[in-house]
């Protein structure tokens, strides 16, 4: 039985590379097109962002998502990820909250030849953006977690390289996230991730708990338990089957409500459950044994001493006690490196890769509190290590504490930012370091901001969060301002907390907020913020807060936002998470004919299973066509074949050749193999030649009426 599919198991084998190619030249003509106006721009938008080109708030420039699984990076990576910065970007790096890693203001014109770069060393940007199944996260210790139930990096890199470029995943309603934990303390926060596995060992047999349909947003929702130990040879096909149920059913019309979180909400867990048991019969394999290899560190090149100044060691011994981890590996140790606001230099990552190459294991972990993690670093290197990082300004204490902010871009390049949030950041942490200075070595809460409802800085489950909004005074004035959100966490084995959204208040206002929260919360002599915030609720912090909230009267620099010297102006562009395509008849049929051609170029490479997905879409692409053709509209894979059934086939409007529902659900219900693929593909393309003829007679039968 395959580990992988075929054609993915290595992005360095000659299928691998030419897949690469053939999306990297994709890409360039697809640019080509839209220069030329003859690609529409909204599914010239989908194309682009399922590889990793985001439109940012500056006109002309992209921002360009560099997928990073589970966010492990060697130090050629790095280095490769500098020299791209340098040359197509501003020779900045920001690391996300899902483990990625992004560069801003590149030209559209020059992303397929800076992907191309990338490429060299196994970097990709595909399926980073877009309605597909996003960046695999993992818990940032994994591999060197002395509490882990098992390394869980080996089966997040099996289910990235098994769903890249898989055409079940391409062109979703909505994006699926999907997170690994490695112990019951569920780091990986598996609670607010579409799908997600939380490592347990039965019989020391290696498992998942398994979670769906949880997130973050205006309607944070828990994820709900589908298997409370699922064997890890089935993870792939469960999670095959949810993606087959999510494609067929979710919401396509309303973008507010297409995540899976609110379908599986509609229907219930238990009808959800029973709909991918009956999926389950419709994937290729029930089994997909993942070979589980530890993941083993290079050997360091050097081992020699390094001795630090006399003057240096109190200061050494202070960042050791805050910022190293002894690892499960006997002599080794891990080093968390705060990286304010995810942002760092090209300079300082080509500095890290060299050190890491020559001291360490060679291997860096991006986490999703946008930090970085140097692994396998002996005793005897740690000196050298502080040494570097201090001449680098990334040796602050704080790492994974109070102090440690994580925010969004906001308004600095997001087009759906509302608020600064990363200037806001750094005043609040300008509070906690010189007002609160006891904080910095705990964890007691944590700060988390957002610069809009959307939540890629996670304040959904902040102890304390701040979530960009504006707010008009009487004199119909905007003004910058802030949700104040508390009592979020995480509660281990799957379970979280989401916070309250206690009070809105003017954003130059939110460093007062936090020092208010703050001495109320030292007053209560509790170590525990959220068992504080438990034993007083809601009410009782928006009444503590509410003189603040008060906008009769409002100062003049109120109204320019933190880091701002012009007047706050609300400017909220096209949010791009989704790309949302245009329904127009002669795009969805240009699409069907592209579907029609991948699933001949997977049948000659034997992806049986591939190809009759492809199929499928191009039915799918086909039918839709033709119900807008005649003002139909539809929100799910599933209402278009109800739809089309009834309107076209019982009624007897169009005479095709083929059982039409048999045709559409082929996928599910034969098993992949040459003949049915080669049979699905040719009734396909008679469907497809149906349908185009059949709407050729009606148009010219139309003009002559009109005539």
């Amino acid at each position: 039985m395959k580990s992988f599919r075929t054609e993915l198991e290595q992005e360095s084998s000659d299928v691998g590379k030419a897949l690469v190619e053939k999306d990297i030249l994709e890409l360039e003509q697809k640019i080509h097109e839209f220069h030329a106006g003859t690609i529409d721009e909204e599914r010239f938008r989908t194309l682009r962002l399922a590889r990793g080109v985001y439109g940012q708030r500056q006109t002309g420039v992209q921002m360009v998502r560099i997928k990073i699984p589970y966010g492990k990076l060697n130090a050629r990576q790095l280095n490769r990820i500098a020299d791209v910065s340098d040359k197509f970007s501003t020779g900045k790096l920001h690391i996300t909250t899902r483990q990625d890693i992004q560069i801003h203001h590149v030209s559209l014109d020059r992303t397929p030849e800076l992907w191309e770069e990338l490429e060299k060393d196994a970097i990709t940007l595909r399926e980073a953006c877009g309605n597909t199944v996003r960046n695999i996260t993992a818990s940032s210790l994994s591999g060197i977690d002395n509490s882990e139930a098992f390394d869980v990096r080996p089966y997040a890199d099996a289910v990235f390289k098994y769903f890249l470029r898989n055409p079940i995943c391409q062109e979703m309603g909505r994006k699926i996230k999907i997170a690994f934990s490695n112990s019951s303390a569920d780091t990986a926060l598996t609670f607010m991730h579409d799908i997600g596995f939380i490592a347990e060992l039965r019989n020391d047999a290696h498992g998942f708990k398994v979670l769906v349909a949880g997130g973050l947003g205006s309607q944070s929702r828990q994820a709900d338990v589908l298997y409370d130990f699922l064997p890890a040879e089935r993870i792939i096909p469960v999670t095959e089957a949810i993606l087959r149920l999510f494609e067929l059913n979710g919401e396509r019309s309303n973008r507010m409500k297409a995540r899976l979180k609110f379908w599986v909400r509609d229907i219930g867990i238990e009808r959800f459950k029973a709909l991918m048991e009956e999926e389950l019969k419709s994937v290729p394999n029930m089994k997909i044994f993942i070979p589980f290899e530890e993941i083993i560190p290079d050997k360091p090149l050097l081992n020699d001493s390094f001795v630090l100044k006399s003057d240096d060691q109190f200061a050494f011994h202070q960042w050791k006690a805050a910022n190293v981890f002894s690892q499960k590996q006997e002599g080794l140790y891990a080093i968390g490196v705060k990286v304010r606001l995810g942002d760092f230099s090209s300079v300082q990552a080509r500095t890290l890769a060299e050190v890491v190459e020559k001291y360490s294991g060679n291997e860096l972990t991006l986490t999703i509190d946008q930090n970085l993690i140097i692994r396998h670093v002996s005793e005897n290197q740690l000196a050298r290590f502080y040494d570097l990082l201090r001449k680098l300004e990334l040796a602050d204490h704080g790492f994974g504490t109070s102090q440690d902010i994580t925010a969004c871009p906001g308004t600095d390049t997001c087009n759906l930012g509302i608020a600064n949030s990363t200037s806001l950041s750094k005043e609040l942490e300008q509070v906690i370091t010189h007002e609160y200075p006891h904080y910095q070595p705990d964890d007691r809460f944590s700060i988390k901001i957002s610069g809009c409802m959307n939540s890629c800085g996670q304040h959904m489950i902040a102890s304390i969060g701040f979530q960009g909004m504006s707010i008009r005074t009487r004199d119909k004035r905007v003004l910058p301002a802030v949700q104040v959100l508390l009592g979020g966490g995480n509660r281990g084995n799957g379970v979280g907390r989401f916070a309250d959204k206690v009070i809105k208040i003017p954003g130059k206002r939110a460093p007062e907020a936090l020092r208010w929260i703050l001495n109320a919360f030292e007053s209560s002599g509790l170590d525990d913020f959220l068992e504080y915030y438990d034993q007083h609720g809601e009410r009782y912090f928006y009444d503590l807060l509410k003189p603040l909230a008060n906008i009769d009267e409002v100062k003049e620099e109120e109204f320019i936002d933190w880091g701002q010297q012009e007047l706050y102006k609300k400017e909220i562009g096209v949010g791009e998470c989704a790309g949302v395509v245009i329904d127009l008849v002669s795009t969805l049929f240009k699409e069907s004919e592209e579907k029609l051609e991948l699933a001949q170029l997977a049948l000659d490479a034997n992806g049986y299973a591939d190809a009759m997905y492809h199929a499928y879409s191009s039915v799918i692409n086909t039918s839709k066509a033709l119900l807008l053709s005649e003002k139909k509209r539809t929100n799910s894979h599933a209402a278009i074949i109800e739809q089309f059934q009834e309107v076209f086939v019982d009624s007897e409007e169009l005479k095709i050749p083929l059982d039409f529902k048999e045709l559409a659900l082929r996928h599910k219900n034969v098993k992949a193999s040459a003949q049915a693929a080669k049979t699905y593909l040719n009734d396909s393309i008679t469907f497809y030649k149906s349908i185009v003829n059949y709407r050729a007679a009606s148009i010219q039968d139309n003009e002559l009426v009109k005539a």
